[in-house]
């Protein structure tokens, strides 16, 4: 196959980095790129706004698939300008996107289907309405700006004086452009985070290996939200019995529902979720694969990317061959200083290839370009350091041995990415020593 890659960013490269490993391809393009993709792949300038373009640029090159990494194509419709133009692609239909486009539209459609969310306060699109709710809301509060913003319009609180700023950024400001001019009330929910994933043909469909993701910008979940810091993937996210209640109650509803509404959905499916007491409830659906989850889970995934991605474009992933996750994965961001907010760009990189076991770790790049041999940051976020390994510790520990050779004038990563994981797994390793204990004992 000859595939066309839409996006530029580290999910992007370590989905060129995971097709390239399968024998059915023999030509990889992205478009546009980043400097570590254009290691891959051959990189092509295009701008994601513009869906005509990308479908040209794919009839052009005579691809047998295109695949869309980020969400802005899709959401514009990108695959129903292929479809009409008779040129082969994965990603969800424009009606199918609305769940990541419209946050409005996807609680709705949850609470059409009764998939477990979070209760609604109401969407509001002025000011001095969304003002006089914050009187009737039970603290905290999450507070979604509608449509797209880069994992940034998101506010969890419980101070009302904070409330009313972001009323105020998003509606009066437009700090959110045309994104903020509604905003979504709802309650706040308690438990853990857990990304769920799934690769589908409308029908079937392959989940892919579980993950937590890390949004806030400093250690200690301190800091303003981002696109995302960093995550990890370990089987222990995901007991047998709570796989099962998400498939019986978030993602069977959500693939029946689609149908119900006459929606086309072939592609990746990100479910957020929230792992209450109550249950697992959604947060948040996204249209694609999730970043930086992305670069975290294909390192466990040993199945045929560019196989199943074909599948699922063509409808036809049942019975597809899947292998079970290997062992544990994680990465860490490393961001450009003045993230999220104001990022500083131009700076070169070096030390990519310092560290003394950087073969076993993969450096994905989010925000570059190279020149020559020298790569300089592009974004905020610049790089995604991963890594495999038998374990979260091993996996951790050549993840951040790799980061910390790299060098990026004023860059910050977080060190503290599955820190929750490894002291519950100290936990249960003394509590099982100590029961062990107690029985020779008695």
């Amino acid at each position: 196959m000859k595939l066309l890659v839409i996006g530029g960013g580290g999910r992007e490269h370590a989905i060129v980095w995971k097709l390239q490993q399968s024998a059915l391809v023999e030509k990889t393009w992205c478009a546009p790129g980043n400097g570590g993709i254009s290691e891959l792949a051959e990189c092509l300038p295009l701008d994601l706004n513009d869906v005509n373009a990308a479908a040209d640029l794919a009839a052009q090159l005579k691809a047998d698939l295109t695949i869309v990494g980020p969400e802005l194509p899709l959401v514009l419709g990108i695959a129903d300008t292929f479809a009409m133009r008779g040129l082969a692609l994965l990603g969800p239909s424009r009606s199918g996107a609305q769940l990541e486009g419209s946050k409005v539209f996807a609680k709705k459609f949850m609470e059409r289907h009764r998939i477990p969310t979070a209760g609604r306060y109401g969407a509001f699109d002025s000011s001095e309405e969304a003002r006089k709710a914050l009187d009737r809301v039970n603290w905290p509060v999450v507070i979604k700006a509608d449509g797209l913003c880069a994992g940034k319009g998101v506010l969890v609180t419980s101070s009302r004086d904070e409330a009313s700023d972001f009323v105020s950024r998003a509606i009066e400001r437009r700090e959110f452009g045309s994104a903020g001019e509604s905003l979504l009330f709802e309650q706040g929910l308690r438990g853990e985070e857990l990304s769920y994933i799934i690769l589908t043909d409308g029908e079937n469909f392959i989940p892919m290996a579980p993950a937590r993701d890390h949004k806030r910008a400093y250690d200690n979940d301190e800091g303003p939200n981002t696109g995302g810091m960093g995550a990890y993937s370990i089987d222990d996210l995901l007991p047998a019995e709570l796989e099962k209640a998400i498939l019986d109650t978030v993602v069977g509803p959500t693939l029946q529902g689609l149908r119900d509404e006459g929606i086309s959905y072939r592609g990746f499916l990100y479910f957020g979720l929230m792992l209450t007491a109550e249950g697992p409830k959604v947060l948040e659906y996204n249209c694609r694969l999730g970043d930086p989850e992305t670069e975290a889970i294909l390192l466990r995934t040993d199945f045929d990317m560019a196989g199943a991605c074909l599948g699922a474009a063509n409808g036809n992933l049942a019975n597809f061959p899947t292998k079970p996750f290997r062992g544990a994965s994680a990465c860490v961001v490393l961001a450009s200083e003045g993230y999220p907010s104001y990022p500083m760009t131009g700076r070169e990189i070096s030390g990519l290839d310092e560290a003394p076991r950087a073969q076993q770790s993969v450096v994905f790049h989010a925000g570059t370009r190279r020149e020559g041999i020298s790569y300089y940051s592009t974004g905020g976020r610049v790089l995604v350091v991963a890594a495999e390994g038998t374990d979260l510790d091993e996996a951790l520990r050549s993840v951040y041995e790799r980061i910390g050779s790299i060098r990026l004038e004023g860059s910050f990563y977080r060190k503290d990415i599955g820190a929750v994981a490894r002291r519950e797994s100290a936990v249960a390793s003394a509590s099982l020593n100590g029961m062990g204990e107690s029985t020779q004992i008695r």
